[in-house]
């Protein structure tokens, strides 16, 4: 059984959908709780998620620790992390439930998922970002935020969880996990194209590429962040 926590700013655009990919499974039992933690919104973010039935946590602004606080507040053994711009592609869950079945029976040591990555965009420039993404997961699987993180509480609790960061929270939590336990499933998290878009494909895909690297030669986050050029919507 899964609590999904979802982290939020002024989402009132997308949570919508984010939160109707879940209802099959909820009505299977698959999905027995949502957590939308707000961070300060300003729109009808959190009405949207109360309306929903999801438990509503409003905090302060910083994915890490909005997503921190959300599994704090997690009663079921896996947590399901989504942004609230992703919206995971019809039948996910069987993928979800057979990964969850092999780490619970023991047919595999505990590990996380996440899903393949894809852009709700049209275009050469999306499907080429989303082939290299493809391959650098198989090569060397790091998910980012936008390809949810399905994982066991216990390994949750035992890598440190997600610390309180300005960004690359997900990063942070996957280098600690590291590659043998992380695995990638065989279902699509659809997530929203406005930030390439806006910053345009090239520029962005490479800001976050040096982002990285920067973060894996022990660069403070703080300054990466500045770097980073937070976006007020994310």
């Amino acid at each position: 059984m899964i609590s999904v926590i979802i982290a939020a700013h002024n989402s009132e655009l997308t949570l919508g959908a984010t939160l109707a990919a879940l209802v099959p499974a909820a009505i299977d039992g698959i999905v027995r709780q949502v957590v939308v933690v707000d961070g300060g919104s300003t729109d009808g973010t959190t009405t949207i998620a109360d309306l929903a039935g999801a438990d509503v946590i409003s905090t302060a602004h910083g994915r890490g620790g909005q997503l921190a606080q959300g599994a704090a507040r997690a009663r079921f053994p896996w947590l399901l992390f989504l942004n609230a711009d992703t919206v995971l592609e019809e039948g996910w869950e069987r993928s979800a439930t057979a990964f969850m079945r092999r780490v619970d029976h023991g047919e595999r040591p505990p590990a996380a998922g996440a899903f393949a990555f894809r852009l709700d965009d049209k275009g050469l420039a999306p499907r080429l970002l989303e082939r290299l993404t493809h391959m650098r997961c198989r090569l060397w699987p790091m998910p980012y935020g936008d390809q949810g993180l399905l994982i066991p509480r216990q390994l949750f609790d035992a890598v440190g969880g997600y610390r309180d960061l300005p960004v690359l929270e997900d990063v942070d939590l996957a280098r600690r996990l590291g590659r043998r336990r992380l695995a990638m499933l065989d279902a699509q998290a659809i997530t929203s194209p406005e930030p390439y878009r806006r910053d345009g494909y090239l520029l962005r895909s490479l800001r976050n590429q040096v982002c990285h690297a920067l973060f894996g030669l022990g660069i403070p986050v703080n300054v990466i962040a500045r770097l980073y050029r937070l976006d007020p919507a994310s």
